[in-house]
């Protein structure tokens, strides 16, 4: 990639115990690009991506975001950094209690320091965003699909008009139909606003349709982290079972499918 790596991990160990999830792992984020990241149950995806954002503080290693040391910066400093990160967590995460404008509205009255009359009406924009109705302001999660809930973190995420979007498998559990819309989006999101986004997800369907490189997860390291392409032919037997097996073979045809039409 030519354009500057917004984070780049060298060495980064992440042990818990006798548990070594990382060891040496090294990593790079691109400004403008959506990078996928993959890998086998337990290889440790979200353990690298709560790393990244400061919400897990490895054994070593470094991570350098937007030029600086992340973990050696003063928690001032690191609050200035964390304002330009949105996270949208794997099952959404938002606040049961609050309807999904509130559960928006808070990080811009917290953070942002806006009223709540101005936050509620910025946070309608976010929504409108996302692509929510207007009527799914004033609804709560309890009363909405799981689509629109990952719409809703997704629209909390965008609040502060973040520069690196993390998201973290944001189309588990949706259906085929509500995966595909999500991934439109987020194409277009990342397009309208110069996002740059670090992806973990399973789903092959959203590998081949939105990322620019994959990076694959693999004995406690970044087995890989290129274009599909160079993915698929690295000579692993994990890669090979993932993107060579049916379901593989199948989102790759579907791919290439929309790409010729």
């Amino acid at each position: 990639m030519t354009a500057p790596a917004l984070i780049r991990v060298r060495e980064l160990v992440n042990r818990f115990g006798s548990q070594r999830v990382h060891e040496n792992l090294d990593l790079d984020l691109y400004r403008g690009e959506i990078l996928g990241v993959v890998g086998g149950s337990g290889s440790g995806k979200s353990v690298l991506l709560r790393s990244i954002i400061g919400l897990l503080r490895p054994t070593s290693g470094s991570i350098e975001v937007f030029g600086q040391d992340f973990q050696h910066l003063s928690s001032v400093q690191r609050a200035q950094i964390e304002r330009r990160f949105g996270v949208l967590f794997q099952r959404g995460a938002l606040f049961s209690s609050l309807t999904l404008q509130e559960n928006v509205a808070l990080a811009l009255i917290e953070h942002a320091g806006l009223t709540r009359d101005d936050a509620e009406h910025l946070a309608r924009s976010k929504l409108a965003l996302a692509g929510l109705p207007g009527e799914a302001a004033l609804k709560y999660p309890a009363e909405i699909s799981g689509g629109m809930i990952k719409r809703a973190a997704l629209a909390r995420s965008l609040a502060l008009d973040p520069e690196i979007l993390f998201l973290d498998e944001p189309t588990a559990g949706l259906d085929p139909i509500g995966a595909a819309a999500f991934d439109r989006l987020l194409l277009t999101l990342r397009d309208a606003l110069g996002l740059t986004v670090f992806l973990v997800t399973h789903d092959l369907d959203t590998l081949y349709t939105v990322c620019d490189r994959v990076a694959v997860l693999a004995r406690r390291r970044v087995l890989v982290a290129d274009r599909l392409e160079v993915v698929e032919a690295t000579d692993d037997d994990w890669i090979r079972d993932y993107f060579h097996g049916p379901r593989g073979r199948a989102a790759s045809e579907a791919a290439h499918y929309k790409e010729e039409s």
